[in-house]
Formats: C-alpha cells, sequence, structure tokens
C-alpha cells in the first residue's frame, strides 16, 4: 500500500535474554500475534479506501446519467426534426430530377451533435473503481454507457454522411446551386442514407432513454 494507508512492519529482537523453548514459544507467539494485527488493521485500511472510492464513483456516475437522461428528449425531438427536414429535401430533389418548376423551394440538409457526458465513467476505469463494486452494478454502468457509445459512433458516421451530401453546394451561388437531374439524383441517393441513419439513431436513443430511465428508477438517490 502506498499513500495515507503505509504502515510500517516492524519485528523487534527480544530485550530479554530467551531461557528455554518456552520463551522462544512465547515471543514467537507474541511476534504472530502483533504481524496478524497490523496485517488485518492494513486490510481493514486498504478496505475502507476501497469502499469509498466505489461510493464516490457510484455517486458521480449516478449524477451523470441523471444528467445525461434529462436532456434525452431534447435527443429524441432533434432526431424527429431532422427527419422531417431529411422527407422535405427528399422531396426537392426529386423535383429536381423530374425538371418541376423549384421556385421558392429549398433544403436544408443540416446534422447536429449531441454528446453525453462520459467523464465519470471514464474516471471509473481509470481508478479502477469499478473491480469494487457489486458485479451486477458494474454490468448496468457497463451497458449503459456502451449503448451510448454507440449512439455516438452512429451520429459522428452520419455527420460524415452529411458533410458528403453538401459537398455539391460548397461554393455555388444562385442558378450554379440548382442540381442538374443527374447530380441531384445522386444527392437524393446520400440523404436517403442520412434517413436510413437517422432511423438507427432514433432506436439507439430510444434504447438509451429506457437504459436511463430503468437505471434511475433502480437506484433512485
Amino acid at each position: 500500500m502506498h499513500g495515507e494507508s503505509d504502515l510500517m512492519l516492524d519485528v523487534h529482537p527480544p530485550h530479554e535474554k530467551i531461557h528455554g523453548m518456552r520463551d522462544f514459544f512465547l515471543h514467537l507467539l507474541t511476534i504472530t500475534i502483533g504481524l496478524l494485527i497490523a496485517v488485518g488493521i492494513e486490510g481493514c485500511v486498504e478496505w475502507e479506501h476501497h469502499r469509498h472510492l466505489a461510493h464516490e464513483a457510484e455517486a458521480s456516475l449516478y449524477g451523470e446519467i441523471n444528467s445525461n437522461a434529462a436532456e434525452m428528449q431534447g435527443v429524441i425531438d432533434d432526431i424527429h426534426a431532422q427527419q422531417k427536414t431529411l422527407d422535405s429535401d427528399v422531396s426537392v430533389l426529386q423535383g429536381f430530377i423530374d425538371k418541376q418548376p423549384m421556385k421558392d423551394k429549398s433544403m436544408s440538409i443540416s446534422w447536429r451533435i449531441r454528446s453525453f457526458d462520459e467523464v465519470s465513467w471514464k474516471t471509473a476505469q481509470t481508478t479502477g473503481a469499478l473491480a469494487y463494486m457489486p458485479y451486477d452494478l458494474a454490468k448496468e454502468y457497463a451497458r449503459i454507457y456502451g449503448v451510448q457509445q454507440d449512439y455516438n459512433n452512429i451520429q459522428h458516421q452520419a455527420l460524415r454522411d452529411a458533410t458528403e451530401s453538401i459537398s455539391f453546394f460548397a461554393g455555388t451561388s444562385g442558378k450554379d446551386a440548382d442540381p442538374s437531374p443527374e447530380d441531384a439524383r445522386v444527392i437524393k441517393a446520400k440523404v436517403q442514407i442520412l434517413q436510413a441513419q437517422l432511423l438507427t439513431l432514433n432506436s439507439f436513443a430510444e434504447a438509451l432513454n429506457t437504459e436511463y430511465k430503468r437505471f434511475l428508477a433502480a437506484h433512485h438517490a
């Protein structure tokens, strides 16, 4: 052990001369008892330290999950709003493909990143606090933050695809901004990929919301 719980185990020779086997075994017993007491104290100090570390981590993780859960409805609402926007974009692009009059029609391909806090989770992993928690509780945390990571991975991939979808419009203005039917087909295919990703993202957001609610209901402060 290091830090506050350091203990020095000192064994001192007898101050008086040992007379016979009886004195020898008595002294040996005294030393053994002293060592056992010292080791026991050290074990208690270490156990208390680990218990305190686990409790601190649990409190921090609960607060972090509670904070993330409070943002979930806004995240889901954002996804639904983006789905409506992409539906409108596909309709506009289909108009370009069909060479319809597109006066007063506009497109708005965008992607908003909504990240979730995970500082407490990473800290619990780094400090080893998870090892001192009940197994089932640690498994709950791992499941929640696993779904959270999957959500983040999907939305970052979607961001890259959204950027690729609007690359045609970069640096264009006026009439030059209108895509040809061929270009519109390409852009539409990319936007439809975004639509599929939004469906997946919505599924993970709903699953994460369920995980948050289940956890907070079972471990309410």
